[in-house]
């Protein structure tokens, strides 16, 4: 991975591989269930150091917590040494009405 942006698409993808019966790969339904936003800041590993909630969805707010234990379930993300710091990157998670998810950096 030689940017953030190419780390954060396969942090995208281990979330799939982690998470399958959690999440979908279809096109978004034009009205999400929940839109949380994390924070994911990571020790040199790839290893969840600390997640920050950056936006609660008014509804379904337990999609949070969710979105919070798919991501320590895929970690660690790979090493991040080589990338500038901070290392953390952010995730919005698009929850459909069956509460699965897909990482938003997989949108085109």
């Amino acid at each position: 991975m030689r940017n953030w942006r190419d780390y954060q698409l396969r942090a995208a993808h281990r979330l799939l591989a982690a998470n399958p019966t959690l999440t979908y790969t279809g096109r978004p339904p034009e009205v999400l269930l929940a839109i949380p936003v994390l924070e994911i800041e990571l020790d040199a590993d790839g290893g969840v150091r600390r997640i920050v909630v950056l936006r609660r969805p008014g509804q379904a707010p337990e999609t949070v917590q969710m979105a919070m234990d798919a991501v320590r379930r895929s970690a660690p993300f790979g090493d991040v040494r080589h990338l500038p710091r901070p290392w953390k990157f952010n995730e919005v998670f698009l929850f459909n009405d069956d509460r699965r998810f897909k990482p938003r950096t997989l949108e085109p």
